[in-house]
């Protein structure tokens, strides 16, 4: 048996293969749709997956506001966020986000999932939202993702 075939691989900036997929979010449900696009930008799909490197695919979502929350969760759920100023702490239910901003929703669901670092922070970028059936990669090519 050679043992020198059995070197673990780690993937770096230069090696890795990245591509485009593109996901139809209608008629999706909001957390498993978003659990699985966080797992593909981050790379875990890969058999090279490396935990320290962005390995993974840019992704584009399209018709986000289409997507489904179950339960009473469209009117019951809150997300919070704070100016910075006392009593400045704001609420804001997904109905609402829907309504002024239907892309935040996915968003702010696949950021929740990703790690709390600087890799997180630089993955995110890899994560494109667009409320309708319309998105301006084309010439990326990217290939349509079905879960």
């Amino acid at each position: 048996m050679n043992t020198l075939s059995y070197k673990t691989v780690s993937a770096n900036k230069a090696t890795v293969n990245k591509q485009w997929v593109v996901v139809d979010a209608q008629g999706e449900i909001l957390g498993r749709l978003t659990s699985k696009i966080a797992a593909i930008i981050r790379g875990k799909h890969k058999p090279g997956f490396t935990p320290n490197v962005d390995c993974g695919d840019n992704v584009i979502v399209i018709n986000a506001d289409k997507v489904k929350l179950t339960g009473n969760k469209f009117a019951a759920k809150q997300y919070v966020s704070y100016t910075g100023y006392p009593g400045g702490q704001r609420f804001i239910s997904p109905k609402e986000l829907m309504a002024k901003f239907p892309e935040r929703v996915i968003e702010k669901a696949v950021r929740g999932m990703l790690p709390k670092n600087r890799l997180g922070r630089a993955i995110y970028g890899n994560l494109h939202v667009y409320a309708g059936a319309e998105h301006p990669h084309a010439a990326q090519n990217p290939t349509p993702l079905t879960f």
